[in-house]
């Protein structure tokens, strides 16, 4: 899945007043939490992500996250990122073009 710029802009704008509703603890990427992300997405379709505190291990936590989601980081800054899927039976969001 390919967002143009457009796209990540207007779901940035959207993700802004979300809460992190997917926090990941001192085991780091587990597959409950891949699940449980996985799970988030395929109701909210735009879903942020509290990770954790080295700088460097978040940059592949991010790349990790997305291919094992099959989601698209729209955003990410500091220690929070923000992932889109979009859900095919059900979408919720409607993207601009």
């Amino acid at each position: 899945m390919n967002l143009t710029p457009s796209q990540k802009r207007y779901l940035r704008g959207l993700a802004h007043n979300l809460k992190p509703v997917i926090l990941t603890g001192n085991k780091g990427l587990t597959p409950a939490l891949i699940k449980e992300l996985s799970n988030a997405l395929d109701q909210h379709e735009l879903v942020k992500v509290k990770l954790g505190d080295d700088r460097d291990e978040r940059k592949t936590q991010i790349v990790e996250l997305a291919t094992a989601a099959r989601a698209e980081c729209v955003q990410s800054i500091g220690r929070v990122a923000c992932f889109y899927r979009r859900n095919e039976e059900q979408p919720k969001l409607a993207l601009p073009r």
